[in-house]
């Protein structure tokens, strides 16, 4: 079946970071974004460039973009020198809107829809040259994203340059929108997810570029063939060298301040199941770093087994282009996994082994037939490597989610409404809420968060329609209370301790409005709230609730090379 194609511009950024270069050059590229006319800035439907520098009271003056005519779209930096990129604050502006406009579209692409921001409003600011501090983050009160520029060994630093920094903190803007309950305090887990989730949308995106993949597949290989490459040096554990620990050595060293160097960490970080375990893997940066890892080890195992299929050119060797191709179509695509399972995620509470869950089963659902290249048999085999395995709630031998059983009834619902009605979608939670159904806990106030209608196009070319909706359950009470519904207290916490338990579903419903899937993590779970409770209790949610909201606190955190979080903040 065919599928509309939007318009689409072309701009140049920087594809890394300027550290990486070929040849002394600074390695750059065009990329595809949804093309718009766009005001001085840029700015655009969904992206607003300021650029102040409150630092030093600067306010830029933006570039004009030319309109768009026919296949002229105007890119003013097409071309132009290295020298130019780093010192022009325009270049830096656009740097800044292309990538994060091109990970919009990615999120789109693999939702089948449009993605809001996480705060009331349609465009979010980009501050380019926000302040003189190594220090890049997003503000939700500020519906804004801020990056930050300070002194290097041989040149100022600026975070708008590096596309992994871009990345990550326009995810955490998407993610913020799509997820809003996943900044409330939980379990270490859901706010290692922010963090581990930004770091695999901002490097995976960077991989699914075929320049870069050209680029790094020879830091610990140098090319002796233009068009070949040899077959020993596309093993595992030869490409993780070369792609993975390479890349990490390139990267600006100065940078590893602002971002951490999660790539060299995760790759590191060999397949252990005790990890989870360990104290130090408790502060949301390091247990972010173990889902990196589980990912990027399946990115690589998958490209090995693809690269098996694709016959040698020569004795010992495989077409170069071919293995560019292949690298850059496997992180493509598993970007895309990564993305769509948020639909299929709990709204709240979340925990690694329910973000594998939903992995398994969104992608199931899209491609059953993954016998050829088996990405979900090497995924979960990768995160079980790591002690993540499937929900308690998912099938024991798929790891999937299992679809509902129990009497539900649709007697009372419009299905017209029912795909973009929160009051529609509460009807038929209300009219099976029942423990036989949905299982919802009787006594806690409950609201419909979201309703979603997408429209997801597979790998075959054929669509799927789905309506995701998420609800939350809410539930105030004192510690002396807590027995209803947790088993272990904190033997030191006041009995007038005033606590918050919370609970949540996804639906997920199909195109004739029946229900596919109920992901719940119930406030009635017993077992998670406990651990919540006692977690939150531990690190000192409760003297300062606030602190474990703020993003510009956490990556602050990370560069001043905090190892564990203190009782006030993550």
């Amino acid at each position: 079946m065919s599928t509309q194609h939007l318009p689409t511009r072309k701009l140049t950024i920087i594809a890394q970071d300027p550290s990486i270069t070929v040849k002394g050059k600074i390695l750059r590229a065009e990329v595809e974004i949804p093309a718009e006319e766009l005001e001085p800035g840029p700015w655009g439907y969904r992206v607003h460039t300021v650029d102040f520098d409150s630092s030093t009271g600067t306010l830029y003056k933006p570039v004009r973009y030319p309109e768009m005519k026919g296949a002229t779209m105007g890119d003013p930096f097409k071309g132009v020198s290295d020298a130019r990129l780093l010192s022009d604050p325009n270049f830096h502006a656009q740097n800044a809107y292309a990538i994060i406009m091109r990970i919009l579209a990615r999120f789109e692409f693999a939702l089948g829809r449009r993605v809001s921001w996480g705060f009331y409003g349609h465009q979010i600011k980009v501050a380019p040259h926000a302040f003189a501090e190594a220090n890049a983050f997003y503000s939700e009160s500020d519906q804004a994203l801020m990056f930050g520029y300070f002194p290097g060994n041989e040149r100022m630093v600026y975070c708008c340059l590096s596309h992994d920094i871009v990345a990550h903190e326009a995810t955490h803007a998407l993610l913020d929108g799509l997820r809003e309950r996943y900044t409330d305090p939980s379990s270490p887990e859901q706010a290692a997810f922010h963090e581990g989730f930004a770091d695999i949308v901002a490097l995976l995106s960077v991989f699914a570029l075929p320049r870069i993949v050209e680029t790094i597949i020879d830091f610990n290989a140098p090319r002796t063939n233009a068009s070949q490459i040899a077959s020993k040096l596309l093993t595992v554990d030869a490409l993780r060298q070369s792609m993975l620990l390479g890349l990490a050595k390139e990267m600006g060293q100065e940078l590893t301040s602002v971002r951490g160097n999660v790539l060299r960490r995760s790759v590191d970080l060999t397949p252990s199941r005790e990890y989870i375990h360990q104290d130090e893997y408790q502060e949301p940066h390091r247990r972010g770093e173990i889902l990196v890892a589980a990912v990027m080890n399946t990115f690589i195992s998958v490209w090995v087994e693809r690269l098996k299929g694709l016959g040698e050119v020569a004795r010992g060797y495989l077409d170069r282009g071919r293995v560019v191709e292949e690298g850059a179509a496997i992180a493509d695509y598993l970007l895309t996994m990564m993305i769509r399972a948020l639909d299929y995620a709990p709204p709240v509470n979340l925990e690694f082994c329910d973000f594998l869950s939903a992995v398994l089963t969104s992608d199931q659902e899209i491609n059953p037939n993954d016998t050829k290249y088996k990405f979900r048999e090497k995924l979960k085999k990768s995160f079980i490597s790591y002690g993540i395995n499937p929900a308690a709630a998912a099938d024991k031998n798929t790891g999937m989610w299992i679809r509902p059983a129990g009497n539900l009834t649709n007697d009372r619902i419009h299905f017209e409404s029912l795909q973009r009605d929160p009051d529609e979608v509460f009807r038929f939670i209300w009219d099976n809420r029942g423990e036989d159904r949905l299982g919802l806990y009787g006594e806690a106030y409950s609201r419909v968060l979201s309703v979603r209608p997408c429209l997801r196009v597979g790998p075959d070319g054929f669509a799927l329609r789905e309506t995701v909706a998420e609800y939350m359950q809410i539930i105030d009470l004192q510690a002396s209370e807590l027995p209803r519904l947790i088993d272990d207290i904190p033997e030191d916490m006041p009995k007038t301790q005033q606590i918050r338990l919370t609970g949540g579903g996804t639906l997920i419903f199909d195109e004739y409005g029946k229900l596919k899937f109920h992901i719940n993590n119930s406030l009635g779970d017993r077992k998670r709230q406990s651990q919540r409770i006692n977690f939150l209790w531990r690190y000192g949610f409760f003297d300062n609730p606030s602190a474990f909201r703020n993003f510009a606190r956490l990556h602050r955190q990370r560069a001043t090379a905090l190892e564990a979080y203190t009782t006030e903040a993550w």
